[in-house]
């Protein structure tokens, strides 16, 4: 495979989502690459044939890649890819779709699959909107998880998170009948704004009632996100939603 951040015949890196607001256009996130180390380059030379998804722009024969047909799990912005790591162990029955913009974080995680001996994991490293909206077809998803996404938490910068109204129509559109949508936040703040835009969703149904969460489920290790926010002193949101009928 070619280096992908090479600047000789190589894949670009991924374009960011944006939203237009007049004639400025807002991402939904910033490109904090940090430290890109030299097994996390080896592992996107080595391993992303075994376990990458390069970003096409048409729907994916996702029984073809996984090589069997099995539910489905995806989880966007799966960061150092811990919760990814820990379902793929634990639940070998599913097959599980992670995508994640920040190249450390998935050479981390590819990684680790390989460490693993992993099987029922594929990864893209691209926007999330782009992957969900032209490769994943409607109805396909048994579930899909959305942990500790970033907060934008200065009020200015609101409009800048992932979860608002249109993405949250795109995301019931993905979603099988009776398929799950579980977010986890550590700030009260992005709590009371996913609840304002997913108890409005047509489609969603919160499993805790209008405005609840859940204590954490087994399915969802407790991240280092989360241990950071418990040590400042945060609380811990889990958010769980069924898709209607």
């Amino acid at each position: 495979m070619t280096d992908p951040f090479s600047s000789a015949g190589a894949k670009a890196p991924p374009k960011p989502y944006t939203a237009t607001e007049g004639r400025r256009e807002i991402r939904s996130f910033v490109l904090r690459q940090g430290r890109f180390t030299e097994a996390q380059q080896r592992a996107f030379d080595e391993l992303w044939p075994r376990y990458g998804l390069d970003y096409a722009g048409t729907p994916r024969d996702f029984d073809a890649a996984f090589g069997r047909h099995a539910p489905r799990v995806l989880e966007i912005g799966f960061g150092n890819g811990e919760a990814l790591r820990h379902a793929a162990a634990h639940d070998p029955a599913r097959d599980l779709i992670g995508i994640e913009v920040h190249a450390p974080g998935v050479g981390r995680l590819l990684n680790a699959l390989a460490t693993d001996g992993a099987s029922n994991v594929r990864v893209y490293h691209h926007d999330a909107v782009e992957v969900l909206g032209n490769e994943v077809a409607d109805g396909s998803l048994d579930e899909i998880r959305i942990y500790f996404p970033d907060p934008w938490h200065k009020k200015r910068h609101n409009k800048r998170r992932l979860v608002q109204p249109a993405f949250a129509a795109l995301l019931v559109r993905k979603l099988a009948t009776n398929g799950r949508l579980h977010l986890a936040t550590d700030w009260r703040d992005y709590a009371e704004h996913m609840w304002d835009v997913l108890d409005a969703t047509p489609g969603l149904r919160n499993r805790a009632g209008a405005r609840g969460h859940v204590p954490r489920p087994d399915w969802r290790p407790q991240t280092h996100f989360e241990t950071r926010g418990q040590r400042l002193g945060h609380g811990v949101w889990d958010l769980l939603y069924d898709r209607d009928s």
